[in-house]
């Protein structure tokens, strides 16, 4: 599992260190290799490639005739990339995807369990804000949230 955020940088020729905390993991796991594609929320999502063959999977059984189905697949398959890491632990983020997610130099990278988020330093930032503003502790939780126990 992937957990915690990690301020990272990407030098000039779009290359993220993945934090030495999951190399090992990630060369046991999917010996390096990563697929990365865009999320709606404006980021990033990094899966080990084992992890994104089941995702891929699912998301392809699901009737494509469905415009909403098709402009998902369309977004989430099409700017998937594969990606492997170097002897140095490092990825190649594409242009397209760095414009995608307005990656410049400085980046989060946030562990979500089976899978990473990469995000732009400063939307991190700003969303960050956002979300624990938007919090109410008083506020009704979803059903799902409202059973879980911490």
């Amino acid at each position: 599992m992937f957990r915690g955020v990690t301020n990272l940088n990407i030098d000039s020729k779009g290359r993220v260190a993945m934090p030495s905390k999951y190399r090992d993991r990630l060369r046991e796991s999917c010996d390096g290799r990563l697929v990365v594609t865009v999320d709606r929320d404006g980021c990033l999502l990094i899966y080990p490639l084992s992890e994104w063959e089941l995702i891929e999977a699912r998301l392809m059984e699901y009737p494509n005739l469905n415009p909403q189905v098709r402009r998902f697949q369309r977004q989430f398959m099409g700017y998937a990339t594969d990606v492997d890491m170097d002897g140095q632990g490092r990825i190649l983020i594409s242009s397209t995807l760095r414009a995608e997610a307005r990656l410049d130099k400085h980046a989060v990278l946030v562990g979500q369990g089976k899978k990473f988020e990469l995000w732009d330093e400063e939307l991190w930032a700003a969303q960050h804000e956002e979300w624990l503003r938007s919090d109410e502790p008083e506020g009704d939780l979803s059903e799902v949230l409202a059973s879980l126990s911490l």
